[in-house]
């Protein structure tokens, strides 16, 4: 093993033990090498729990955020997961991991970053990921219904196209506000969004567009 695999099971293993994280969350983020999205300059510091920047003004997630948001999006393999922020494509691949590349369609606002997290999901493997430069907040009508949607960015509030792109019976993700902001959990039905849950305080760049 490398002091990168060994860093990286290191962390699953904190997760679990601190978050109360599933054995399924667990793998999945043991499996996604975070070393290989960040700036190389920031490599040291790939597997400690903490957001790190990207560029464009833009975060990779703590890793104990996206084991968070994992197992709250509850999906299970073959789900369609619509994310919404790519980013570096971190959490796409974390996610994939669970319901499977093919099924994680992911938008991202900024055109370098999108082409910068395609090129590094198709050199680790998860080319199946479809990725595309769009505003967040429009979703990716052409692929739904989806079985669940997340955002990586901050939103005043979750937008409506997102919510109408959810099955009945899915899940929408995000975290909701300006300066301050909470993790919420919304079940879809068949009029729109059918209950809300809040999951605590989080700290998120806000969605663009």
């Amino acid at each position: 093993m490398t002091d990168y695999d060994d860093a990286r099971t290191a962390l699953a293993d904190r997760l679990t033990r601190r978050e109360r994280i599933s054995e399924e969350t667990a793998a999945a983020i043991e499996a996604v090498p975070r070393h290989e999205f960040v700036p190389d300059s920031r490599r040291g510091d790939a597997y400690a729990d903490r957001p790190l920047p990207i560029g464009d003004d833009q975060t990779i997630s703590a890793p104990h955020m996206v084991a968070i948001m994992t197992e709250l999006l509850d999906a299970e393999a073959g789900d369609r997961v619509l994310e919404i922020g790519t980013g570096c494509g971190y959490h796409a691949a974390v996610t994939s991991e669970v319901v499977g590349p093919e099924s994680v369609y992911s938008v991202e606002f900024g055109e370098e970053l999108a082409e910068r997290a395609r090129e590094t999901l198709g050199r680790l493997g998860y080319d199946g990921i479809d990725v595309r430069t769009g505003d967040g907040r429009e979703g990716w009508p052409e692929h739904a219904p989806y079985d669940a949607a997340y955002f990586t960015c901050a939103v005043p509030e979750i937008p409506d196209a997102v919510v109408e792109q959810v099955r009945p019976g899915g899940t929408v993700l995000a975290p909701v506000g300006d300066w301050s902001q909470e993790l919420v959990r919304v079940r879809v039905g068949e009029e729109g969004i059918e209950s809300r849950e809040r999951h605590g305080a989080v700290r998120f760049v806000s969605i663009r567009g």
